[in-house]
């Protein structure tokens, strides 16, 4: 007579379990810092699932770890990354083939693209149009506009937070479902691309690099310049300025060019684009992100003391 098979009874996050997730995701700024940015607050947001999911102090301390590498994006659209997180971590816990890199990959892979989301979507159009309607209200004499917009604001923030966790949750179940094909690689391999274009873009809005030396003073040739002693007095003479520098005339007579003038006429961006590709050769070597501030810093303050930057 052939023996029962006994099967390990499947270890599943109730929807208590996510929701004290989500309550806890409202504080994943709490400990920001300039190394790993969020990672304790997502580490401190995931605690209640992981105490649940595994029951060995081993595993425990594993997943801890696991969780508090580097992670930052928008606050308000983490929560679709942690719902995924949430359900590949129950998958690990069931015995899926999943590893350490497969969930450090989709959380790096979904945060680039993602923290380009939150911005315009909460801090430039819901955010001020709710404060519009409350000022407006306060404006009035009502007490109810600081109310509206404090109540209205926080339905949207953890309704948001909730319900694209539970979003990203039962698609994280979805993405686990085809491990073997390479689904989730390409997955995360995409929202990698995504992310790149998104840092691409953003690299020369905020990174700046001048180099001040000049590199060559030419005296130009009278009506290439604006005569300033000819010029009418009062605004009659700001008028014809600004008409003479809109003609094409520059502002002094002799023309200084830069070593960043020269460099902007070739490639605009080049400098800024360089510094970023060596942070991130640095960060892939292992080196702390401490270190490449500190370093950018001074190269920023000898640089100019010198006269180069």
């Amino acid at each position: 007579m052939a023996e029962p098979v006994v099967t390990e009874k499947k270890i599943t996050l109730s929807k208590h379990d996510r929701f004290k997730v989500a309550w806890r995701t409202q504080f994943l700024q709490g400990s920001w810092n300039y190394e790993r940015m969020q990672n304790g607050g997502w580490c401190y947001s995931m605690i209640p699932a992981l105490n649940k999911l595994y029951q060995k102090k081993e595993d425990r301390v594993a997943a801890y770890q696991r969780h508090l590498e580097f992670f930052n994006t928008h606050p308000y659209v983490t929560s679709p990354i942690i719902g995924v997180t949430l359900s590949l971590e129950e998958e690990r816990a069931n015995g899926a083939p999943i590893d350490d890199a497969a969930i450090q990959g989709v959380k790096v892979g979904m945060m680039g693209p993602l923290a380009g989301v939150g911005d315009p979507v909460f801090w430039f159009t819901v955010r001020p149009m709710i404060g519009a309607l409350g000022a407006s209200l306060a404006l009035g004499g009502s007490i109810m506009g600081p109310i509206l917009f404090f109540v209205a604001w926080n339905i949207i923030r953890f309704a948001t937070i909730w319900y694209t966790q539970e979003f990203g949750y039962k698609a994280g179940n979805a993405i686990t479902d085809d491990l073997s094909g390479g689904l989730l690689q390409m997955i995360t391999r995409g929202a990698s691309m995504m992310g790149m274009f998104v840092i691409g873009a953003l690299i020369e809005r905020w990174v700046n690099i001048k180099f001040t030396p000049v590199v060559s003073r030419i005296q130009q040739q009278k009506g290439a310049y604006i005569e300033w002693d000819k010029l009418p007095s009062g605004h009659a003479g700001i008028k014809e300025a600004l008409s003479q520098q809109a003609a094409g005339r520059t502002l002094d007579k002799v023309k200084v060019t830069t070593l960043q003038d020269n460099l902007d006429s070739l490639i605009p961006g080049l400098v800024p684009l360089l510094l970023t590709f060596l942070c991130m050769w640095l960060l892939k070597k292992n080196v702390s992100p401490i270190v490449i501030i500190l370093g950018i810093f001074v190269i920023g303050i000898v640089g100019h003391v010198i006269g180069l930057l």
